[in-house]
């Protein structure tokens, strides 16, 4: 069974592959178009079928792949009888509505956009079914909210397309985020997020005083995908899709999601007062309320909307009575719903494509002229009634018979009553939608003469309704898998039942027929009924559900005003109040302990560059409005950072705290060219003040938290000793910092290079805009604060920088060779690199080293990025994780033997983006100094002719040294 296993991950994924072939496809056609999306659809109905045997025969299948395993995340699928009915459902009509959208789609529809969205979106629904950890259901479970906000969107044009497509995202995507809370607590009560570990725990579960709130919470993501009170007005506003949308969605997938995880979680969760009382007292309102409203709908898709919803109710009522009969009612329910509303769907979109409208009190006597149509959707209808030999009323009497013998509240007629009127206005609705639709006489005012559709129209709903008769009149082939299904519902035995059209004379049979009777009587007076229905007052959701989004909009929008002002200091005091408040709230917590340590003597030295520390800090608080002061202070404090690093012991972060120094005063340097000499004062006293008090709390927390690590006993708990214990033997290195910086931390160091290229583009982009823009013409103006100097290229500097530059690129080789095992490593050789060729923009202007430059400084980040990728990536072939390194020794005569690792080839990425990162920063900035300078900092070629040639020989001179050197 393990080799059929295999199947489901393919299952699983081949919607998803398939969905980037449709809109490649639509240029080849639309039948090529429909079957690149039929295929993969095909395929996995295939690979399901494979599997069925199997499962009918009581096997449950099993795949499982790791993927997160220290956060409880793989990727393990499984497939029982739940499994294979809902992936049946999913792809097997997905396969007649992709058939079914062929033709019901006009030419001006992008149809390869359509099918990639269906296909995404079925993709989703079946790794819901087939999922077995809770984490990756969660987020199959998200994907089908992103997918069907899609489709449901899909005529952009319509308003109340793209309302009822936000509308659904709002309600699924909130019911969603609740449903996480409530499964990662079921995980946590258990101690595994796999499903088929959770299923076995009951009793843990529900003994646990977390049960509740998982359940309230699971429930209320379930509720509101299925569209349950309170939450069923989404449903009906998403009807403003194409019709193939709501065929799918709302009759065999997306709202059968959350039936689906309520049938799912049945054994863990149900048999409890609060499982019943819940699910079963929200169902029976669902199923009323739905069919009330659904009765007084003169839109097609409206009243089929609501029937949907009054039917989820029934099946979410039976799941509620939480007795394995009713679990088997529910499950048959099921299958009958999907046959006949999806066909029921499909004909209204044939009504509506063909008659060019889906109001009912404009349409009347197709039958006459639509006869096919009209076959199809009355044997449709008579099952959504309950009329015999039809599934739909089998499983409305197996329904029946289960509220029969339901006590609500010390009531045993209250569920009976209930349900019977539920199942009369059902039948009411079913019989209005043959009559008022397809029965009278033949009008004369129809927007356009209908008549039966082609063959490709209607093929998909007259198979689904040759299923409706089957079922109806053979329900002995429904049973296998109605037993499979139900006794993965239940989880154990099942007692005994029967699929038959006649029980005898029970008392679903006399309820039953109590419906069938009084549905036809309130259709007989419906137009008495109508009127008064539309003039009582009621609350409306969807005006309900408006407001309540005016009101969190309105809310949300001061909240953001008030705290996103684009005031800096306001968001680093919000930020700097949080920390410390956080900081406070765990010092309290006595998690930190009396200090274990004696504090060391202070020697002199120390004492002295630590008061130098302060002293330029405080400078830097008082004279801060001094641009360059500050600069000048802040390279003293990055000086003294780096000594204290040496005094450490700690070279490498000296190297690097040294190198980004010089970098980061060379950039700011020329950044303050183009700013004012002087801040202006923008601070209040009073928000100096505020400032102050948050900024010396914070230095207090600091030190409170530095006293604390310093003198207590978190070394112990350090994993310094593991990095020291397995730098060589792990990483074949000694220079511990190198290797936990290019192997054991090596995914973190691939998302700083990222980051580090990402800002140099951005900092690329704005000088762009900048140049483009109003600043460009300031630039060009000449308008800066300060003069230029008049030699722009002293001759010592040119003929040093070049003279320098081969042995600074020779040190920075050295540096990134050594660095594995000696202080060194791809940053600090980068920067090395990197502040060489800084000194020749400084020395010989940058027009001349712009002009010498070979290599884009974007394609070097670019570069940087995939050497280090494509290391990490060579690992799998290997069978290792992501960014993996190995190492080993080789010997080339005449050379000592030496070390080869591939933690090298991803240092050179990251020398790479290093180097590409900062010259490409250099380079933004200089362009803003060459636009000045075409008017200020340029020397006029008609002027001082002496000094030109002077200028000349000096580039002359330079380029011969350099040649000597």
């Amino acid at each position: 069974m393990e080799s059929i296993g295999t199947f489901l991950p393919l299952i699983a994924m081949m919607p998803f592959v398939g969905a980037l072939f449709p809109g490649l496809m639509i240029q080849a056609g639309r039948n090529v178009c429909a079957m690149t999306a039929a295929v993969p659809t095909i395929l996995a109905i295939i690979m399901l079928t494979i599997c069925a045997p199997a499962v009918l025969d009581g096997e449950v299948l099993q795949f499982s792949l790791p993927w997160l395993p220290s956060l409880g995340l793989n990727v393990n699928f499984f497939l029982d009888g739940l499994g294979l009915l809902f992936a049946g459902l999913i792809l097997g009509i997905g396969i007649l509505i992709i058939l079914y959208a062929r033709f019901y789609l006009s030419r001006q529809d992008p149809m390869g956009q359509f099918y990639t969205y269906l296909l995404l979106f079925q993709g989703a629904m079946v790794g819901i079914v087939l999922s077995d950890n809770i984490l990756l259901l969660l987020i199959f479970w998200e994907l089908t909210s992103l997918s069907s906000f899609l489709l449901i969107g899909y005529w952009k044009h319509l308003p109340e397309g793209r309302q009822g497509a936000r509308m659904a995202l709002t309600v699924t995507g909130m019911g969603g985020l609740a449903m996480i809370a409530g499964m990662l607590i079921l995980g946590n009560i258990v101690g595994s997020y796999d499903l088929t570990v959770i299923l076995e725990n009951k009793d843990a579960i529900q003994a646990s005083p977390l049960y509740l709130p998982a359940l309230l919470l699971i429930l209320v993501g379930c509720f509101a995908k299925s569209a349950q009170f309170p939450f069923h007005f989404w449903l009906p506003h998403a009807m403003a899709a194409p019709t193939p949308v709501s065929a799918y969605l709302h009759s065999a997938t997306m709202v059968k999601a959350g039936l689906f995880l309520m049938a799912r979680m049945w054994p863990v969760l149900a048999g409890t007062p609060e499982w019943f009382y819940i699910v079963a007292t929200t169902g029976l309102i669902t199923m009323v309320l739905g069919a009330v409203i659904a009765l007084f709908k003169d839109d097609l898709k409206a009243l089929l909307a609501f029937s949907t919803v009054s039917h989820l109710g029934l099946i979410t009522m039976l799941l509620g009575f939480g007795t394995p009969l009713a679990a088997v009612a529910a499950v048959f329910h099921i299958i009958n719903h999907a046959t006949f509303k999806a066909a029921l769907f499909m004909t209204a979109g044939i009504v509506d494509h063909e008659a060019h409208t889906r109001d009912i009190k404009r349409l009347g006597g197709l039958r006459h002229l639509m006869p096919i149509t009209f076959l199809i959707a009355m044997l449709a209808a008579l099952s959504m009634a309950g009329i015999p030999l039809l599934n739909g009323f089998l499983s409305k009497e197996m329904m029946l018979e289960e509220a029969a013998h339901t006590v609500w509240a010390g009531s045993p007629w209250l569920v009976p009553a209930l349900a019977t009127l539920g199942a009369l206005f059902s039948v009411a609705y079913s019989f209005r939608y043959i009559v008022h639709v397809f029965l009278g006489d033949v009008r004369q005012d129809y927007p356009s003469k209908p008549h039966d559709p082609d063959f490709g129209m209607w093929a998909a709903p007259g198979f689904l309704v040759l299923l409706v008769v089957l079922i109806g009149v053979l329900p002995a082939v429904a049973e296998p898998l109605v037993r499979t299904t139900a006794g993965a519902v239940v989880g154990g035995e099942l007692p005994y039942f029967s699929l038959k059209i006649w029980h005898g004379l029970t008392p679903a049979l006399f309820m039953s027929a109590i419906a069938v009777a009084g549905g036809a009587l309130v259709l007989s007076i419906h137009s008495v009924l109508a009127p008064r229905w539309d003039a009582a007052p009621r609350p409306e959701a969807k005006q309900i559900f408006d407001a309540i989004a005016r009101t969190a909009t309105v809310f949300s929008r001061w909240l953001t005003d008030m705290l996103h002002n684009g005031s800096l200091s306001r968001f680093a005091a919000i930020f700097a109040v949080a920390v410390i408040a956080a900081g406070l709230f765990a010092w309290t917590g006595g998690e930190a302990g009396p200090p274990v340590r004696e504090p060391l003597e202070i020697a002199a030295v120390p004492a002295i560059a630590w008061a130098l520390l302060v002293l330029c800090s405080l400078g830097m608080l008082v004279f801060h409005r001094n641009r360059l002061l500050v600069l000048i202070l802040m390279g003293v404090v990055g000086l003294i950072v780096s000594l204290a690093f040496i005094y450490f012991s700690a070279p490498d972060l000296a190297l690097t705290q040294i190198s980004v120094e010089v970098v980061t005063i060379i950039l700011l340097l020329l950044a303050l060219n183009f700013l004012p000499k002087v801040s202006p004062k923008e601070s209040s006293p009073g928000r100096r003040l505020r400032d102050g008090v948050v900024a010396g709390a914070g230095g207090l927390a600091v030190a409170g938290l530095t006293y604390a690590i310093l003198l207590g006993d978190f070394a112990q708990e350090s994993i310094s000793a593991f990095h020291l214990e397995n730098s060589y033997s792990g990483g074949g290195g000694t220079n511990v910092v190198n290797v936990i910086l290019v192997d054991f931390r090596g995914y973190d160091t691939f998302g700083e290079i990222i980051v580090l290229g990402i800002a140099a583009l951005v900092i690329y982009a704005l000088s762009q805009s900048v140049l483009g823009g109003a600043g460009g013409r300031w630039l060009a103006s000449g308008e800066l604060d300060s003069k230029k100097a008049g030699d722009r290229h002293p001759l010592m500097m040119v003929i040093a920088s070049r003279v320098m530059m081969p042995i600074a690129l020779m040190a920075g080789v050295y540096i990134f060779l050594r660095g594995h095992n000696e202080p060194g490593g791809g940053f600090i050789a980068g920067l090395v690199v990197a502040i060489a060729l800084v000194m020749q923009y400084m020395a010989s202007g940058f027009a001349w080293a712009v002009a010498r430059q070979r290599v884009p400084y974007h394609t070097t980040i670019a570069l940087g990025v995939m050497a280090a990728c494509f290391t990490g990536v060579g690992a799998w072939f290997a069978g290792r994780p992501f960014l993996t390194s190995d190492f080993g020794y080789v010997t080339i005569p005449p050379l000592e033997k030496f070390e080869l690792a591939t933690a090298m080839a991803f240092d050179i990425g990251v020398f790479l983006c290093v180097i590409g990162a900062v010259m490409l920063a250099l380079d933004s900035l200089s362009s803003m100094a060459r636009r000045a300078g075409e008017t200020v900092n340029q020397l006029p070629m008609d002027i001082d002719p002496a000094r030109r040639s002077v200028a000349n020989a000096t580039d002359k001179m330079a380029v011969a040294a350099g040649k000597e050197a």
